[in-house]
């Protein structure tokens, strides 16, 4: 079912939606019961012990002790102000995170495709998709709480089915606009995330390729702008992406690394610019690791233009990452400042989820749905048609 570079369909949004961001967001809480580690006669651990044990990437030691006599932790429902205090096996702690100011993100989402089952949006680049570090409010997810929705009557006639609002069932970066499903009932939401899974369990097996293709029920489709220029018109990447650590990043940053899991990208030249030594790629994900495309790019060579993290090789750019001293401040609520280097969620690159082919979760027919173009990741032919039609 895979398409061939060039057939994606004309599309154009069918209307937009989106409520401006308050000033501050809601803030969070985060629940925890305790546990002692051994017999309860012979373990006394205290209150500032257990955060700044298990909570060391959210802040410092003093920037627990500050959340603490601060009032922003309860014990059994009580604020407990004192750091020492000894904790007993069962008790219920919560953690209250203070509101807070979140970076600018933008909040219009257009509608590209939209029936019983499934909304097709384009996402802007800065916005995030679901609720993680300092974007906790500002995200695609929140938009679509907050929007009210028809649901078909085919639908409500089936309670277990029913959702309150569609919800993303794959991922773009921050940086990454274009493309991004939803499903606008739990079965779409199981079988779309089926297909997305499939699709990344297969791309870990050595198979034919014409195969493989045939039955994908969905082939994602990206335009992107990369440094140098490419010799051949075509390229299949296959490099492993796994974790390695990585300041400020608490899970570790994904990298190109021999030892990770599989992934597959197929690059296709679109157009080379050689007075920019830039060319601009279409490239076909077969699975869906995080920054699957920014670390295949920097492997072969040629990273995303304008990219802030990922260079060369598919790892970051800066090498000596062992011996970086991280930023032991603390913001007003005790947690660490920004990082000190670049992180995956920063944006400047030039990457669109432009088109995709997908099979219907309810007709099982085949759709095709577009995002329209950023201005610099069009062709010139793509540029000049646009203007005459115009």
């Amino acid at each position: 079912m895979a398409a061939a570079a060039g057939e994606a369909p004309l599309s154009q949004a069918i209307y937009s939606f989106g409520k401006p961001w308050p000033e501050l967001n809601e803030g969070l809480s985060y629940t925890d019961t305790f546990r002692c580690a051994g017999p309860a006669a012979d373990t006394s651990t205290t209150l500032i012990e257990f955060y700044s044990d298990n909570y060391k990437s959210s802040a410092p030691l003093p920037g627990w002790i500050h959340r603490i006599r601060n009032g922003q932790i309860t014990v059994d429902g009580q604020v407990v102000i004192d750091p020492e205090m000894i904790l007993r096996e069962g008790s219920k702690l919560v953690y209250h995170r203070l509101a807070w100011q979140e970076p600018l993100a933008p909040h219009m989402l257009q509608v590209l495709y939209e029936d019983d089952d499934i909304v097709a949006l384009n996402k802007p680049s800065g916005l995030q998709v679901l609720p993680k570090g300092l974007f906790q409010q500002r995200t695609v997810l929140a938009q679509l709480q907050w929007k009210e929705w028809k649901m078909p009557l085919s639908s409500c006639s089936k309670r277990k089915n029913v959702q309150s609002h569609p919800v993303p069932v794959h991922r773009l970066g921050r940086g990454t606009s274009g493309l991004l499903l939803c499903a606008k009932t739990k079965l779409a939401k199981v079988r779309l995330a089926s297909y997305f899974a499939e699709g990344t369990i297969n791309a870990g097996n050595k198979r034919d390729e014409t195969e493989d293709s045939r039955e994908r029920k969905v082939s994602k489709f990206y335009r992107a702008l990369v440094t140098g220029i490419l010799e051949n018109d075509e390229d299949v990447v296959t490099q492993p992406i796994g974790l390695v650590h990585y300041p400020g990043v608490s899970e570790g940053l994904y990298v190109a690394c021999s030892s990770g899991k599989q992934a597959v990208s197929k690059v296709c030249v679109l157009e080379r610019l050689a007075h920019e030594n830039q060319t601009l790629v279409q490239v076909e994900i077969h699975s869906g690791r995080p920054h699957q495309i920014r670390i295949h790019l920097g492997y072969i060579g040629h990273p995303l233009v304008d990219d802030p993290l990922y260079g060369i090789g598919g790892q970051p750019k800066f090498a000596d990452l062992e011996h970086s001293c991280p930023d032991v401040s603390f913001a007003y609520d005790g947690g660490y400042e920004r990082p000190l280097q670049p992180v995956p969620g920063d944006c400047g690159y030039h990457l669109h989820a432009h088109w995709l082919v997908l099979c219907h979760p309810s007709t099982e027919k085949m759709v095709k749905i577009t995002a329209p173009l950023p201005r610099i990741l069009q062709t010139r032919e793509e540029r000049c048609a646009k203007q005459v039609d115009s």
